[in-house]
């Protein structure tokens, strides 16, 4: 191949991929969706930078350097399906091994191992047809007709098939696509994001322009929740005209790129004739491609395996259709095509549901989940005296986001999120912690055991373990202390949650905190945003520290050149003294129930219910590790261990199906729940609270 021969095959293959990339990107702009996928790009050589505070000591020397290495790109930001994650459990099993605790104390040695769901993967078998009366049959293929979601479940279903609009039922916009359809047990069609698109005015306009309601776990959880079988997505016309517009522009541009060339190319001098020419040549190239992407191109693009994240394995199953395939479908039943329906919807705001009469969807959904070892790891100091039997939990996680995704406040970023802070600071804290108590001459009259959790990010998985599966009696576990962002200690501030979970603690902290010269931030509560609130759900006293939050939260900038060692050291030896307190008092501290809740999950516009989420629980529903005191829950007697399954009329299969039940309803309502409890079917009646 000549010279221009091979630069042209750059050429053409470098647009085209542009290209390609930019109509794909496009065809998602209106998100509907929590979570995009893409190649993780090569992490960026990072300078050579000093920590916000050096250390003066040869303890912080050695926690500098273990922040370093669990903040280091090799780590891969320590996510739960990542390798890192393992190489950092292998490291702090070592370091407590070293620090001279005992890392045998189960079969696993310092590692107390589970499974969990980290994603989905494509099932051996994926089929769709849909078959009408007198034996007519629209039989589908896969990756030209439908594709699978990976937010889906599995099975096979032969039911009756309903349109649905754009699968939403909004009473604050006084819209409802379900109105006048019946979909329990039905396949339901649902066109993807909302009415007016491109009406800025337009209620579902939403904040920035997206709407709530355009989410697909929105459309998925309302539909279930309504007792639908199945879900067949379509595109929305709008956006795949849209695409198609955004493709045209592309080529515009390749034509006025081809003017400039030409132009430059009649006027260029000797010298820069070639340059010149090669300039035209390439513009040439580039837009015949475009030209030839914008002819084959196909805008109604199905939805990758994978977009939108992964389900767990109890949804009911989940396709996306294309326009084609349900224009056939409204074609053959006697109804209006996908593209005026949309229309008529747009121009009213009224819903064009309708039941397709004597119409079925026959099929097969296969998503396998794809099940992961994690593992938290266990270091355990014996006590020594009449209550060695009792134990305290002093515990850190160690897992962060991997490399961004759904845990991300960096949306699109596949860099690696090292979480020196978010909690290599608290795993770091905790080593260290573990190094002091293990050098004391005289053994502690309590056992204190040493916790690195995992899972915290995706909702405190790993404590939720423990304390379902706990090592030591859980009944005999007198407190809980828990780090938690402990690196960026600034104008000494420190803040404590816990300190109304027993009647010493407030003393206690206030007396320590003198001696390090803290500014203490005091929070009674003993429900909150990490591993010590599964403790407290199981009634024993806690306490968890933390530095504050700042501007590199669940970014790949939380690096460890800002971690404050000097304000760490701090931190631990003020948690020394507490837990030498707790162990070396002859009472253990009495645990108190907090009459005021902690802000557990997002409130936003609902009602107030008071449930405390089991992230870590199995099977379908909604599983809640606890009540807060004096909620709504606790009065109706909801207990930790109960899996709410119906909240009202309204299916409930997981957290997103209860957070959306739980908006259709007002302050003061009562609503009946059904809830799980032993195996049994138990009715409780709520009576909701106002927003907290």
């Amino acid at each position: 191949m000549s010279d221009w021969n091979i630069k042209s095959a750059i050429n053409i293959i470098g647009y085209r991929a542009c290209l390609f990339t930019l109509v794909s990107l496009s065809l998602f702009s209106n998100s509907d969706s929590s979570l995009v996928y893409g190649e993780t790009p090569a992490s960026p050589v990072k300078p050579e930078v000093k920590a916000q505070s050096e250390p003066d000591s040869t303890s912080g020397k050695r926690m500098l350097d273990a922040i370093k290495y669990l903040a280091s790109d090799e780590l891969e930001g320590r996510g739960v399906d990542t390798q890192g994650i393992n190489q950092a459990a292998d490291f702090i099993a070592r370091e407590f091994q070293q620090a001279g605790l005992n890392v045998k104390v189960i079969e696993e040695g310092a590692f107390q191992k589970f499974t969990i769901n980290t994603g989905s993967k494509l099932g051996p078998v994926n089929q769709l047809e849909l078959t009408g009366p007198d034996g007519k049959t629209i039989p589908l293929k896969y990756d030209h007709d439908f594709r699978a979601c990976s937010f889906g479940g599995s099975g096979k279903f032969d039911a009756e098939l309903v349109f649905c609009g754009y699968g939403i039922d909004a009473d604050d916009l006084k819209y409802n696509d379900y109105a006048d359809v019946d979909v329990k047990d039905k396949v339901v069609i649902i066109m993807r994001r909302t009415p007016q698109q491109g009406d800025k005015k337009s209620p579902f306009a939403g904040a920035h322009g997206i709407s709530r309601y355009a989410a697909l776990r929105y459309k998925v959880s309302t539909a279930f929740g309504k007792g639908a079988k199945a879900i067949l997505f379509v595109n929305d016309y709008y956006s795949t005209e849209e695409n198609k517009k955004e493709a045209k522009e592309l080529e515009q541009d390749a034509v006025e790129e081809l003017i400039t060339a030409t132009d430059n190319w009649s006027k260029a001098n000797e010298k820069k004739q070639e340059e010149a020419e090669r300039e035209l040549k390439k513009a040439l190239h580039d837009i015949q491609q475009a030209r030839q992407v914008l002819k084959d191109a196909k805008f109604d693009k199905l939805m990758e395996f994978g977009y939108a994240g992964s389900g767990d394995g109890r949804s009911i199953p989940i396709a996306h259709i294309s326009i084609d395939a349900c224009n056939q479908l409204f074609k053959a039943a006697g109804k209006p095509l996908l593209k005026e329906l949309e229309k008529n919807i747009d121009q009213d705001l009224k819903p064009e549901s309708f039941a397709l009469t004597d119409w079925k969807a026959k099929g097969e959904i296969s998503v396998e989940q794809i099940r992961t070892e994690i593992k938290n790891v266990i270091g355990v100091l014996e006590g020594k005296g009449p209550h060695a039997d009792e134990t305290i939990v002093i515990g850190a996680h160690y897992d962060h986001v991997g490399y961004g995704g759904e845990g991300s406040l960096a949306p699109g970023s596949t860099d690696v999120h090292n979480g020196a802070d978010d909690n290599a600071s608290g795993t770091v804290a905790l080593i260290e912690l573990a190094r002091k108590l293990a050098a004391r001459k005289t053994p502690l009259p309590r056992r204190i055991v040493f916790i690195a959790f995992t899972g915290e990010e995706r909702g405190l998985i790993g404590s939720a373990h423990y304390v379902k599966n706990p090592v030591f009696d859980i009944k005999n576990t007198v407190a809980m202390l828990n780090m938690d962002m402990v690196g960026r200690l600034t104008d000494d501030k420190l803040t404590v949650f816990g300190t109304g979970t027993a009647p010493r603690w407030e003393k206690l902290v206030k007396e320590t905190a003198k001696t390090y010269d803290l500014k203490l931030s005091l929070k009674p509560e003993g429900f909150g945003p990490s591993d010590h609130s599964s403790f407290y759900g199981k009634q024993i006293p806690v306490l968890h520290l933390f530095t504050g939050t700042h501007s590199d939260y669940h970014r790949p900038s939380d690096d460890w050149d800002k971690i404050n060692i000097p304000g760490m050291q701090r931190v631990v030896g003020f948690l020394e003294e507490i837990a030498i307190a707790t162990a070396e008092n002859p009472k253990r501290p009495e645990y108190v129930k907090i009459e005021r809740p902690a802000a557990t999950m997002r409130s936003g516009n609902r009602p107030y219910f008071g449930s405390i989420p089991d992230f870590g629980g199995e099977g379908p529903g909604y599983h809640i590790s606890g009540a807060s005191p004096g909620s709504p829950a606790d009065k109706a007697g909801l207990k930790a261990g109960d899996t709410i399954v119906k909240m009202g009329k309204t299916k409930i299969d997981g957290l997103d199906d209860f957070d959306l039940a739980l908006r259709m309803f007002s302050p003061g309502e009562e609503v009946e729940v059904t809830v799980l409890r032993e195996g049994k079917r138990v009715k409780l009646t709520v009576k909701l609270g106002k927003p907290k």
